[in-house]
């Protein structure tokens, strides 16, 4: 898929962040696109920047959790457009949480949103895009795909699921010979609103003697890349039909550092963040 006007592009999670800046660049690309996300407010403002650069634009308030509105959100845009080339699985939240103090509710909410919501998307547009003359199918996983993170059992499990889900699609695929491809993508640290609206428990908070306020300015300080350079990995992706995309320097040093020390890095992790309670606590005492 080398030139993508006159494709079609469904985005989840396109109020804001990596999915509004790659719906934007796919407009400028020449595809018409088909945006949603749950929050109504962010995903009007990027259906307003599309439309004023000229692009076709279908705009749906939808939870991608909900596996019936998925569906019915795939359908909606078929026949809005006719066809369906692209679906870019983007929609995303975080959890910061002990395993033995996460709930039942926020594992299923974060389970449903991130890996459920993949699979939905995927599901869905999959017979739509084989229809087309070519399809391409992105998931959207992290740097929290190649390594463990503590207090991010949850997420990890997501986006594990997602880097394995996807590269067996692409196997399926390539032995049906279809017509279509899938990437899986791998963001080290976006300046997103993830950390913003992220579910954080009371214990961590009080541990790190922080508002949750706090906690997203840390990651906004800490993130290098921007949702614009993102977006242009991810095209670049796949107009190139690229099996995976790495986005950030240190999505770059995160994956060598995994594959040189597969096991050792959970013992070097371990170390350092043993040193960081440490002086966190003599700080504080």
């Amino acid at each position: 898929m080398e030139n993508l006007s006159g494709e079609v592009a469904a985005i989840t999670g396109t109020a804001s962040g990596i999915g509004k800046a790659t719906a934007i660049l796919l407009a400028k690309e020449g595809c018409s696109c088909a945006i949603s996300d749950i929050n109504e407010e962010g995903l009007r403002e990027t259906e307003r920047e599309i439309q004023s650069l000229g692009a076709p634009v279908h705009a749906t308030v939808l939870d991608v959790s909900d596996r019936e509105a998925v569906y019915k959100w795939a359908d909606d845009v078929a026949q809005e457009f006719g066809k369906v080339n692209i679906i870019i699985n983007n929609a995303g939240v975080a959890l910061g949480a002990y395993i033995e103090d996460m709930t039942y509710e926020d594992l299923e909410w974060l389970l449903g949103i991130n890996l459920f919501g993949m699979i939905y998307g995927t599901k869905a547009f999959l017979p739509y895009l084989k229809k087309a003359d070519a399809g391409h199918i992105v998931n959207i996983s992290s740097v929290c795909g190649f390594i463990a993170t503590p207090t991010q059992s949850a997420y990890t499990t997501a986006k594990f699921a997602i880097k394995g889900f996807t590269e067996c699609l692409r196997l399926e695929l390539e032995i049906d010979e279809a017509n279509v491809s899938c990437t899986v993508v791998h963001p080290g640290g976006v300046k997103t609103n993830i950390a913003r609206c992220a579910r954080v428990s009371d214990k961590i908070l009080e541990e790190a003697g922080v508002e949750k306020e706090e906690i997203s300015k840390n990651f906004d300080r800490i993130a290098i890349t921007s949702p614009e350079k993102a977006a242009e990995k991810i095209v670049n992706g796949i107009k190139r039909n690229k099996h995976r995309v790495l986005i950030g320097p240190d999505a770059y040093l995160i994956d060598i550092f995994q594959r040189l020390l597969p096991t050792w890095y959970l013992k070097l992790l371990s170390f350092q963040y043993k040193l960081i309670d440490k002086l966190t606590k003599m700080r504080s005492g």
